[in-house]
């Protein structure tokens, strides 16, 4: 195999606002593997977001750099020798798998790489002033998407409350499905007062309410919440499973999500869903600013499971200069359109 990586810059069509700042640009790192027996290349997406992934540039570029000087002793013990790096494990797990599938980017074959099978997704509302927020609001309702996911803790807490209260207004709970993304943002002293708060607007969950890292506190608020708790940033850094199940056995959250790019890959997140397997604990998944190489390799994995849940991968058409792909939008659905062609030509330059 001959290994070689691409650092390419994405951009923003809009900055993208979290509670970690605005993003205007985000790097991503393209693994290329070649088998020059068989002519095929499989390409995976090593994705970060800036604060949040455990990977750091600079230990993505010496890995990088390490695999390629010894790229089979290295692709055959990557999980113990860079399990500290998801978002790597991430890349390389799917370019080999792509590799595999004969390096057409098709990683599964199923229901949605067949065309038969759209994925239902979310409609994610970046945070911004509320006016902003709810113009986010009305347009993804207005395109056909029955469940938005609001980002919440940026603004002043009671600007939310008064923009819920608005959506609710116009769009019943049968009308749309309203769940909520904290990233942390509440102090847990303060936490159950404000999910009580947020419960009377017919919210379907909320997402990760306090930092992560206070199982007992968490799972206090889980025994007492009004509303589904779900935990998103609260998995990424566990890797051990017995450390896995401690956290499942003490929080007994009603939903995970899975960001395969900050918690170790494809196969890390079937760990975890083996371990909730037979409790009642639900999961989706949700893509981190991948690219659409990234984020067809999850989109197709998950549908290998026929998911019932919207799905958060929504953030397709987020970039000016993101890579030309057989994925299509159309409102809440998202396809795979074989009749499109790969322009993976930026990735080659």
């Amino acid at each position: 195999m001959n290994i070689s990586h691409k650092k390419y810059t994405l951009r923003f069509v809009n900055p993208a606002t979290t509670s970690r700042g605005a993003l205007q640009t985000k790097d991503s790192w393209f693994i290329r593997i070649h088998d020059p027996l068989r002519n095929k290349t499989g390409i995976g997406e090593v994705s970060i977001i800036p604060g949040l992934s455990p990977d750091e540039p600079e230990e993505i570029e010496k890995a990088l750099i390490d695999l390629q000087k010894r790229p089979h002793e290295l692709c055959s013990e990557y999980k113990i020798r860079y399990g500290h790096l998801p978002a790597f494990c991430f890349g390389l797990e799917t370019a080999l798998r792509d590799l595999g599938m004969s390096g057409t980017r098709i990683l599964y074959q199923n229901e949605f790489t067949s065309g038969r099978q759209p994925i239902t997704i979310n409609g994610l509302i970046w945070m911004a002033p509320k006016e902003d927020m709810y113009r986010q609001v009305k347009e993804k309702i207005e395109t056909g998407f029955k469940c938005i996911k609001l980002k919440i803790g940026a603004i002043e807490f009671s600007d939310e409350l008064e923009l819920l209260a608005h959506i609710r207004k116009n769009f019943s709970a049968s009308e749309v499905e309203i769940r909520v993304d904290a990233n942390g943002a509440f102090d847990s002293s303060e936490a159950l007062d404000r999910l009580k708060l947020l419960s009377d607007y017919s919210l379907h969950s909320i997402e990760q309410p306090i930092k992560p890292r206070q199982w007992e506190a968490l799972a206090k608020l889980v025994e007492s919440t009004p509303l589904p708790i779900v935990l998103d940033e609260e998995l990424i850094g566990i890797y051990d499973p017995e450390e896995k199940q401690r956290l499942l056995d003490t929080v007994r959250p009603h939903y995970l999500v899975f960001k395969p790019s900050l918690i170790g890959g494809i196969d890390a997140a079937e760990q975890w869903i083996n371990l909730i397997e037979d409790t009642e604990i639900q999961w989706w998944v949700t893509s981190a600013l991948e690219s659409n190489v990234g984020l067809n390799a999850i989109a197709q994995w998950v549908a290998d499971y026929s998911p019932e849940l919207p799905q958060g991968l929504g953030t397709g058409q987020l970039y000016e200069n993101n890579i030309k792909s057989p994925l299509v939008l159309n409102g809440q659905n998202l396809h795979y359109v074989a009749s499109r062609n790969w322009d993976i030509q930026a990735l080659e330059e």
